[in-house]
């Protein structure tokens, strides 16, 4: 490139990230090796599965449009104005391009080498950590900081204040490493790595990792001659090796091989070379993890056609939790992965049996109800659905009612089929009362409200949270409408759901002792479901009705939204949204560890201060009840 042509692209470099970390002779540096690229007006750089570029870019002049396909539709993923950098793929991916790269005006673009730019990130963390999330979140950069933008994963949206996505990702990798001493031959060594189809080996003294060997190592220094075959295998080894924690992220891990120009990373129990030995990271691996984030997880959600692909999309679901919960991050935020993509396996589910089917003859919607309504089903509890479909003359009702009736119950065992429970309670496979018209479904619920304690029964309230997850929205409007319409200053409702609230059993005796089962298969356990967590949901719903507040179903976000509609009590429901996260997290440890719902949990087995803890989480549930009794004439019913 001619001098004064790199001059001016090293000046418009300078200001923008993450440029501005290096000073103006290595700017000059890089731009003598930066092509210039016209791109005219609707023309891609670059398209989904594309290979991979040897160069990432800054745009100079004009607007250019990243783009990801969904349902068959150009999704807008990012807009990409002067100075932002874009198609950063070849640094931290080996897989082609996820998506689209298009010229929305004419526009003037800066290709810079991957090869020249690479030592500079060696070289200075701020640029890696620029170039890493920008990458991982698909953001214009960490100094815009008015982008409101959203990353958009198919289906699946998450907003700025939620955790990088990124992180939500599980890292499997070989907690079985070979491991060799130094002296062993060369050949040993490549017969056991192929015996075991490893692509690595450790070489390891006094049990610490000294060295690492990959099948590039042979190839490079056995196959070219370089070294006898009888040579020690400590002749071919890279050392040190790169020591991480158990901990660690796939974004970190994904920086330190770039940092270190390594394609493997060991695994020690605290991160040092001087640590027990507890596996290997590859970067297969790495791109193994890409392919489980939740966004990846949608796209084999509606691409799949067997309950097997819907029951692994779980499985792998279920691999992201443990991962988070692992990583400490907000229970909040698991929540709403979980949420989502069980909502889409379950719209697969009705898709797919439709599909068999045929065209329903009217319109209607699935609802999912309980604890899926309220997106709080992490763990593999109960699947709780109701379908509601729209009036019609009374001489096609009983094909109608007949044609949903054989989809709710082929959906219901699809859904099965893919790893969920089906309600005991058997809403719709098996109950005629669960799916019904629209007209009944309203009926059903002024019944609950306006009636209470006459023909509703003990699962009636769980109804009033629900979340679409297949049909036409105005369906789910009308019956909201209704809701709120016949629920606002019914004192009546208010007291059954009151005293429906307070007699949940109290989960902590006289003697400040826990009320644990007296007798059963689970003697001596604390059930956290009925004792603690439901006692918060059903207060959290009555509330948030009685303040006529629609459109929040989760617990959590409804004691949050409380604290604003009564400022007067804010405290109190601030402490009740952190005890439902605290409580929910001793739940889902308890099912993660046991495989099950984690509703009764074994306290033999908590520590002294794990049981603090948990008594901590359930002090506000106190105040709650005091708060209840206060705001409604808790009497007809008491």
């Amino acid at each position: 490139m001619n001098n004064s042509i790199a001059v001016r692209v090293a000046e418009f470099l300078k200001d923008f990230q993450p440029f501005v970390y290096l000073n103006f002779a290595d700017l000059i540096e890089i731009s003598n090796s930066v092509k210039v690229l016209n791109l005219e007006k609707d023309k891609s750089l670059f398209q989904i599965n594309d290979q991979l570029h040897d160069s990432f870019y800054v745009l100079n002049s004009g607007v250019v449009h990243l783009t990801v396909i969904s349902d068959s539709e150009e999704v807008l993923l990012n807009k990409c104005y002067v100075g932002d950098i874009f198609g950063l793929r070849p640094f931290f991916a080996k897989n082609n391009y996820q998506m689209n790269a298009k010229a929305r005006e004419e526009s003037i673009i800066y290709a810079i080498p991957i090869d020249v730019f690479r030592p500079y990130l060696a070289q200075n963390s701020e640029i890696l950590n620029f170039l890493l999330e920008s990458f991982s979140t698909n953001t214009k950069g960490a100094l815009d900081k008015d982008n409101t933008d959203k990353i958009v994963n198919s289906n699946m949206i998450f907003s700025d204040n939620q955790t990088d996505v990124s992180y939500f990702q599980s890292l499997s990798y070989n907690k079985k490493p070979l491991q060799f001493s130094p002296n062993t031959t060369v050949k040993d060594v490549a017969i056991s790595m192929s015996e075991n189809l490893h692509n690595n080996a450790l070489i390891v003294e006094n049990n610490f990792p000294i060295g690492i060997v990959s099948d590039s190592d042979f190839r490079l220094k056995i196959a070219t001659g370089k070294f006898e075959i009888n040579a020690k295998i400590y002749n071919l080894m890279h050392s040190p090796v790169t020591t991480v924690s158990e901990s660690i992220t796939v974004n970190e891990a994904q920086l330190l091989m770039l940092k270190n120009e390594v394609s493997h990373l060991c695994v020690t129990l605290d991160g040092t070379e001087k640590s027990e030995i507890k596996g290997v990271i590859s970067e297969h691996d790495l791109i193994l993890a890409q392919a489980n984030n939740p966004g990846v997880l949608l796209k084999k959600i509606k691409n799949a056609h067997t309950s097997a692909e819907l029951r692994q999309v779980r499985q792998n679901l279920t691999e992201i939790i443990q991962s988070s919960i692992s990583k400490n991050l907000p229970l909040t935020h698991i929540n709403t992965v979980a949420g989502e993509i069980t909502l889409t396996i379950v719209k697969r589910c009705v898709e797919l049996i439709i599909l068999e089917l045929g065209s329903p003859p009217a319109r209607f919607a699935w609802l999912c109800v309980g604890s899926q309504g309220r997106k709080e089903q992490i763990l593999l509890t109960n699947q709780d659905s109701i379908l509601v479909f729209e009036d019609v003359v009374d001489e096609k009702y009983y094909d109608v009612k007949d044609y949903f009736m054989r989809l709710a119950q082929k959906t219901t065992v699809l859904i099965e089929q893919s790893g969920f429970n089906i309600s005991k309670n058997g809403y719709i496979e098996s109950n005629f009362n669960w799916c019904k018209s629209l007209t009944d479904w309203i009926k059903q619920y002024n019944s609950w409200i306006n009636t209470p304690g006459e023909n509703s029964n003990e699962i009636g309230t769980h109804f009033f949270d629900y979340e679409m997850a297949f049909g036409d929205q105005n369906i789910e409007d009308i019956i909201t409408e209704n809701i709120f319409k016949n629920t606002k200053n019914n004192i009546l409702f208010f007291d059954f759901l009151g005293n429906d609230t307070l007699k949940k059993p109290a989960p902590i005796n006289f003697f400040k002792k826990f009320n644990v089962e007296d007798d059963g298969e689970n003697k001596g356990k604390f059930d956290i479901k009925t004792k603690a967590l439901l006692p918060l949901i059903d207060a959290a719903r009555l509330l948030i009705l009685s303040f006529n507040v629609r459109g929040i179903n989760n617990t959590y976000l409804r004691f949050k939204q409380l604290a604003i509609e009564d400022p007067k009590s804010a405290e109190i429901y601030l402490d009740c949204a952190e005890a439902f996260i605290k409580l929910s997290k001793f739940r889902t440890l308890e099912g993660l560890k046991n495989d099950n719902s984690g509703q009764y949990l074994n306290l033999d087995e908590f520590s002294k201060a794990d049981k603090e803890s948990l008594k901590n989480a359930l002090a506000p549930m106190r105040e709650l009840e005091e708060l209840i009794k206060d705001k409604f004439q808790l009497t007809k019913f008491s």
